[in-house]
This record gives structure tokens, C-alpha cells and sequence, in this order.
């Protein structure tokens, strides 16, 4: 059965986005070097990521809208709305906890989770 490992990033005070739903404040304060790069390593040993629409849609308009960051992983995208998918990026309408569920059975490799305060809390 495969590992579930959840990476969320959070300012201090407890919040994963501004009060206006960005998350701008994740690409940090200073210099990259300064940081510890824990996201690299965690997602050295995943092959899957699962994230809200929100999520996706900062990551696309926001945080990365040139480039796919996750190009490496096949991506679920959890979302009510009818989207196309493509062979990287599956857009499914299915409760988190099921589709937990459905992808352990799958393979041995470890799968990550990205997401958001909303698919967290579900």
C-alpha cells in the first residue's frame, strides 16, 4: 500500500493564503539560500500530487503561470467544475478522502499532497 506524505506551507500565524486567498508570501523574504529547501526533498520520493482548484489555480496564474512545477508528478486536481485533462494533470470530481483511497491501492511509491486550506480541512 503506498505512503501518504503532506507538504503545506504556512506563515506562522496559521494562515496558508492572505486574506485575499494569495500566497504570494511563499515565494519568501530574502535571499533562497538563507532558507531551508525542504519542498526538494519531499518531493524527491512522490509521484503524485493531489491539490484543490484553488491551489491550481494560483500555482497557474500566480505563482508559476509559464511553467508546469509539476511536470514531473501526475497531478489530481480536485474540483466541481468540468475541466479537460490532459496524461500529467486529471481533473476529477471525486471526494479527497476516495481518491486517497483509490490511489494507495495503486502502487508502492509514495504520493504528496499540495493543497489548500479548503481540500485540507475536508
Amino acid at each position: 500500500m503506498r505512503k501518504i506524505s503532506l507538504f503545506i506551507a504556512m506563515s506562522l500565524d496559521g494562515y496558508i493564503a492572505d486574506n485575499k486567498g494569495g500566497v504570494d508570501w511563499l515565494k519568501g523574504q530574502g535571499n533562497d539560500n538563507e532558507n531551508i529547501d525542504t519542498y526538494s526533498e519531499f518531493v524527491k520520493n512522490i509521484d503524485t500530487v493531489l491539490m484543490g482548484w484553488n491551489t491550481y489555480h494560483e500555482v497557474t496564474t500566480e505563482l508559476s503561470p509559464k511553467e508546469w512545477v509539476y511536470s514531473d508528478f501526475t497531478t489530481y486536481v480536485i474540483t466541481h467544475n468540468k475541466y479537460i485533462s490532459s496524461e500529467k494533470i486529471q481533473f476529477v470530481n471525486i471526494n479527497p478522502v476516495d481518491l486517497v483511497k483509490n490511489l494507495k491501492k495503486k502502487t508502492e511509491k509514495i504520493f504528496g499532497y499540495v493543497v489548500g486550506l479548503i481540500l485540507f480541512s475536508s
